[in-house]
């Protein structure tokens, strides 16, 4: 909404303010700056907020607004004057206005950085979170216009307001003044005030897909008058899964005289039903769908599934047709998932939802599934039925408009009756929340992820969002470091679902293997050791061994102490006449069940190749422990619950049940301590073990779930900023030096820094750079070594020859001038003239292995930290590894020994060790320096040589650049692409 030319010309009306945001209860709003064709609106407003309300903003009864009042309200000047108001279908619902003060309160313009704000929320939207939110929007502005208090009188009565700035987590000072309380409010970001934010983020928005999966209400519009067609489809899936809410269809097209479609009431409108409408399910073409929208909007309806085509995946004018979609249902309040979605499925009992294209709804289990892609999830389902597996929830988003697999992510976090989250990504539209969403969740219960899209560049059609610029090997290192366990194929993703939901997790790598085939056994030990895992001989029960066998040797290897894991394998038994026997299936799944059943809490998994019966047994076997109980499930809880949830982990956790996706693999059924999930009514039976028709599949599924519980006993005391660097570095000196560096207008491109800007940069955080000195001549070079000391350096710093020996472009150990002038004498009659060169001398340093270091910034994925050996390992083979920044000691620590060269860092083949500490001490300081500065978008520390005792800097390049935005630092909002 534009301002009119009544507002101040020299002050644009500010579109950067408006926001989309998720309010307490799940439901939109809009938040945007109020202008003076607000007049209306305003006064409609006023007088829906009841006395009581009008008396608390105003001290005094205050029936109606005067012309004046209105004027006031509703002219601003968006720098000292500044109001914000939230809309839903276009009206107000509650506003917030800051007016510019003195020392003396009373009205005053910059430099004064003090500001009164006073807000006002209708009744009927009051608990929602309306207030909360436009603090963080309010402050925001504040910030970004030099306000750096908040002063707010607030009746003592008035217990809502004052707990709204009380719960926002910013300093403050209070005191009770004339009758009122006197608040004031510091609005620089704290620690506090941004996990108060995130936390506030994660209940809405997990409660607005809960309101999705677990409606009261579905009206399917679109629904057809014969059998066939999308909506009728849905409409018949519904019916068949036995939703426990009301179900409606709905078609303009209906005969009047028709009252019932399949059994249902149907309808020609919304209007018609005369009851609320918690989901409606969208199956009409995209022309018709804005006019849906509208009448789902107007009947207050909470949220949409759009099923219909024609939208981003069709091109620039469909693009813009899902914009305005978004729009349109963000106007009312209402999220989406889709368009050109498949649907949604809940299992809980419950509420038995089955709005998507799926003829049969899985059965219950523990795992949640969200997939970007319709034809993924179409076979994931069918495979997960064939299987017998079952899931808790699953949404198949289509073009990702709005619900995304960070909301997925919030909700699997409180979801009781989900203890995996399985995620199908094409594209990741935050990839910094997403990392911070996926740690969290990951502390708690298992999050694996297969990333499509990997080498194009591009984000599939549809999926509007910001591209990263990052490798996909960098995206996998930093999941890892979230704690997500990054899988290359849905079949990988099923494999490690399956042990993770039925299965304890491991308390180390030590693998025992037992079997009735050699051979099979020995193919999974070298598995193992491909794996990284650490595996026993293999213990051969020989092919005469019968399920008692079996039995014996499962329950003493679950008994050994030295074992953290057991695989079995199991090729089918030879007969007295010579011929396999194949039908011995459901005898051996009994056997390896109750072996499990009594022994300790390790996880087992089976590799059987042609046993007759034996995946039909594992998948079908029924369990003799007895039912546990689990809390009351994230649907049936009231809104604002936020019930920490559970997951499998260590020995008292309880895993869930197992899905899988492939042919020919299976499960048995079973109960260990620590294992297996809650048998509720037609859930799944707890302790589960995973079978599949290959040893390389069990074992990598195993090797992913150790490498998690590793990181997951980790995260349980995480890292830290050593203190050092807090009295070692120069934060108001660097920023000082920064800023002249930049200059008062920078260019948005950003600039390099010379050598010596550099090496002042990084002095200002202990980083020391060896000095150059240029060489244009052989006379400069001998001046330049007598002013170092011999021995030298001669280096080119051509870019297509630097850090090239291989090439000629550097000569080390000079140790007298004669020696430096033949080496110069070489480079310019191999290489070219010194002009072309640019070359330098160097004091040399002390031997050891040549590094690199990096940070640099990526739009979407934040400041990454980076690590490799010099040269070929990390330029040829890509030999490199990554963190996020800020890192903790921990990821120092892991980030030089995460790399597949490490070994020559700690005494390969003999070689004395190299100083280790000193390297990572080295990159927590530039962590601190990029984290600390987000102008520095880019460093390059190359070589950096680490000998024995010590490292040595000899090369740097640095750019700066204004920073770019921190959107996850901001005020909460939902995306607009």
């Amino acid at each position: 909404m534009e301002p009119t030319p009544e507002q101040s010309p020299h002050h644009a009306y500010p579109d950067h303010w408006e926001a989309d945001v998720v309010l307490r209860d799940g439901g939109t709003a809009r938040i945007r700056p109020i202008t003076t064709d607000d007049a209306e609106r305003l006064v409609s407003f006023y007088e829906q907020v009841s006395d009581e309300s009008k008396y608390y903003r105003f001290f005094a009864p205050y029936p109606r607004l005067s012309d004046r009042d209105v004027h006031r309200f509703t002219h601003h000047d968006y720098v000292d004057r500044v109001g914000l108001a939230v809309t839903i279908g276009g009206e107000f619902i509650g506003t917030v206005r800051f007016d510019r003060i003195n020392e003396q309160g009373r009205p005053a313009s910059a430099p004064a950085d003090e500001a009164e704000v006073a807000f006002l929320v209708q009744d009927a939207h009051q608990g929602r979170g309306v207030a909360s939110a436009l603090l963080e929007h309010i402050a925001a502005v504040a910030r970004e216009r030099g306000i750096r208090r908040f002063a707010a009188e607030v009746l003592p009565a008035n217990n809502k307001m004052i707990k709204v700035f009380r719960h926002a987590g910013y300093t403050q000072q209070r005191s009770f003044e004339d009758g009122s309380v006197h608040l004031t409010l510091d609005l620089e970001p704290t620690e506090k005030s941004l996990a108060v934010q995130r936390g506030r983020e994660q209940r809405a928005e997990a409660r607005s897909v809960q309101r999705l999966l677990a409606p009261g209400s579905v009206a399917v519009i679109g629904t057809g008058r014969t059998p066939g067609g999308v909506g009728r489809t849905v409409l018949r899936n519904l019916l068949a899964a036995g939703f426990t809410g009301r179900t409606y269809a709905v078609n303009r097209a209906f005969d009047e005289g028709l009252a019932t479609l399949d059994g249902i009431s149907a309808h020609r409108s919304l209007g018609e039903i005369g009851e609320q409408i918690d989901l409606a399910v969208i199956a009409v073409p995209a022309h018709r769908v804005p006019e849906a929208v509208a009448d789902c909007g107007e009947h207050g309806v909470q949220g949409l599934v759009v099923l219909s085509a024609g939208y981003a995946e069709r091109g620039s004018a469909g693009r813009e047709l899902q914009r305005e979609l978004v729009r349109q249902a963000r106007s009312y309040g209402m999220r989406i998932i889709g368009p050109n979605a498949f649907g949604i499925i809940n299992t809980a009992e419950s509420v038995r939802l089955n709005a998507s294209l799926a003829p049969e709804s899985p059965a219950r289990g523990r795992i949640g599934l969200f997939t970007q892609s319709g034809a993924i999830g179409i076979a994931l389902l069918s495979g997960l039925h064939r299987r017998g597996a079952g899931l808790s929830s699953f949404i198949s988003a289509g073009n990702r408009a709005d619900v995304s697999g960070n909301d997925f992510l919030q909700y699997s976090f409180e979801d009781q009756d989900t203890d995996v989250a399985l995620l199908y990504l094409e594209s990741l539209g935050n990839p910094r929340k997403f990392t911070r969403l996926a740690r969290r969740t990951a502390a708690v219960k298992p999050v694996v992820v297969v990333k499509g899209a990997r080498h194009s560049g591009t984000n599939p059609p549809g999926h509007a969002v910001p591209v990263s610029r990052i490798p996909d090997a960098t995206v996998s290192a930093l999941m890892r470091q979230a704690g997500v366990i990054r899988v290359d194929t849905v079949t990988e993703m099923v494999d490690a679902g399956l042990l993770l939901a039925g299965q304890p997790l491991p308390a180390g790598p030590r693998v025992a293997i037992l079997g009735n085939s050699e051979s099979l056994g020995l193919l999974t030990y070298d598995a193992c050791l491909a794996e990284g895992l650490r595996p026993r001989p293999p213990r051969d029960l020989t092919t005469a061994a019968s399920p008692q066998d079996f039995r014996d040797a499962l329950a003493e290897a679950l008994a050994d102490g030295t074992c953290d894991a057991v695989i079995v394998t199991a090729i089918p038994w030879v007969g007295e006449n010579g011929e396999a026997e194949t039908g011995d299936g459901e005898v051996l799944a009994a056997a390896l069940h109750g072996a499990a059943a009594g022994g300790p809490a390790k996880p087992v998994a089976v590799v059987h190749v042609e046993i007759g019966g034996l995946a039909e047994a594992l998948a079908a076997a029924s369990s003799t422990a007895a039912p546990r109980t689990r809390p009351t499930t994230l649907a049936a809880q009231p809104s604002g619950s936020s019930a920490a949830p559970t997951g499998p982990g260590a020995a008292a956790t309880e895993p869930p049940a197992a899905a899988t996706e492939a042919e020919g693999t299976g499960q048995v059924e079973g109960t260990a301590e620590g294992g297996g999930s809650g048998e509720a009514a037609g859930d799944e039976p707890p302790g589960r073990i995973p079978a599949y028709p290959a040893a390389e599949r069990a074992v990598r599924a195993l090797a992913e779930v150790v490498k998690y519980a590793q990181w997951r006993r980790q995260a349980a005391t995480p890292g830290k900023v050593p203190e050092f660097l807090d009295e070692t570095t120069d934060e108001p000196g660097a920023a000082a030096l920064i800023g002249t560096l930049l200059g008062a207008t920078p260019d948005p491109r950003g600039r390099p820094l010379t050598h010596d800007e550099a090496r002042e940069l990084l002095g200002r955080y202990g980083i020391p750079v060896r000095p150059t000195l240029p060489a244009p001549d052989p006379e400069a070079a001998v001046a330049a070594a007598a002013r170092l000391g011999y021995p030298v350096a001669l280096k080119t710093t051509a870019p297509h020859l630097r850090h090239r020996a291989d090439l000629g472009g550097v000569r080390l150990d000079l140790a007298d001038e004669d020696a430096l002038r033949r080496a110069y004498g070489e480079f310019t009659e191999l290489l070219g003239k010194p002009a072309e060169l640019l070359p330098v001398v160097q004091s040399m340093a002390p031997r050891g292995v040549d590094t690199v270091v990096r940070a640099s910034i990526d739009a979407a994925a934040g400041a990454i930290l980076s690590f490799g050996l010099a040269g070929a390992p990390s330029e040829l083979l890509g030999d490199t590894a990554h963190r996020l920044v800020p890192a903790t000691d921990r990821d120092a620590a892991e980030l030089i020994r995460s790399i597949k060269a490490a070994p020559v860092l700690f005494g390969w083949r003999g070689s004395a060790p190299v100083d280790t500490p000193a390297l990572e001490e080295l990159l927590l300081r530039l962590s601190r320096l990029v984290d600390d500065h987000p102008e520095v978008v880019s460093v390059a520390l190359e070589p950096v040589v680490v000998a024995p005792q010590g490292l040595t800097v000899l090369g740097a390049s640095v750019r700066l650049a204004p920073p770019p935005p921190r959107g996850d630092l901001g005020p909460r909002r939902l995306p607009s692409y």
